[in-house]
């Protein structure tokens, strides 16, 4: 089922994008070679409380952790360790927060020290991904004009496409409908309407799109070992677009 919000939840939704987007800026300004995952864990759960707010995935379906710390390979779901960031990695930060019963999502993928040419264009390509995903949001489009139009960009950028995990909606739940796939058709899938709040998240890899479990048992890799890079963003629909909450 579909959850259009109120005028009264998509303010405390705004709310807590806004505490949402400046921790995870603070947190990815300390991503460096020499830094634990669980540092940078530490230091996202602390902003979070420090802004009368909750972790959205501490707990979450057994998730031990307020941050998901998933480094080259890795795309999603990895939980933070002793694992120390090392010159050339790039780590995907991936962060909910719950403000008065309501919930955001939001992601980045960051280098770590200097990285490759490659990895440099996988993040810059994710991002516009995202970006472009974005602009298709307004009421009466469809999760298939929003899908088609990052999967058209991608495979002209030559990038592989992850295709078995999407974005989604949310508010009083970390996940809820409508799932929103990052390939499609145009016209497809639900219709967006007004006061419907989404996160669309883009997940890319060097190579193949194919997923295996990750070490830690928790999270997901790709499967032939390419690198992966992943962008979110929560908004709201609107009549003529979206409002990002998350910028």
């Amino acid at each position: 089922m579909i959850y259009i919000k109120n005028s009264e939840e998509i303010k405390i939704i705004r709310e807590g994008g806004k505490i949402l987007a400046e921790v995870l800026k603070q947190v990815s300004k300390m991503v460096k070679p020499g830094i634990t995952t669980n540092e940078l864990n530490k230091a996202a759960e602390a902003l979070i409380l420090a802004n009368q707010a909750k972790p959205s995935f501490k707990g979450y379906e057994g998730f031990p952790a307020a941050l998901c710390t998933s480094v080259n390979e890795e795309i999603v779901h990895c939980y933070p360790s002793e694992r120390v960031l090392r010159e050339g990695d790039i780590i995907g930060l991936d962060l909910g927060v719950e403000y008065k019963g309501l919930h955001t999502d939001m992601a980045v993928t960051v280098p770590v020290g200097k990285v490759s040419l490659e990895a440099h264009r996988l993040i810059w390509v994710t991002r516009k991904a995202l970006k472009r995903g974005i602009k298709k949001v307004r009421s009466g489009n469809t999760t298939g004009d929003i899908g088609n139009t990052i999967e058209r960009y991608v495979t002209d950028q030559g990038f592989g496409l992850v295709r078995d995990l999407c974005g989604h909606g949310i508010g009083k739940n970390v996940h809820e409908d409508p799932q929103i796939p990052n390939f499609g058709t145009r016209g497809s899938g639900d219709k967006l309407k007004e006061g419907m709040v989404i996160c669309i998240e883009p997940m890319l890899t060097t190579g193949d799109w194919h997923l295996k479990k990750a070490k830690d048992g928790y999270g997901i890799s790709t499967r032939d070992g390419s690198i992966a890079a992943h962008f979110e963003h929560t908004m709201v629909v609107t009549k003529d677009g979206c409002e990002v909450v998350t910028e």
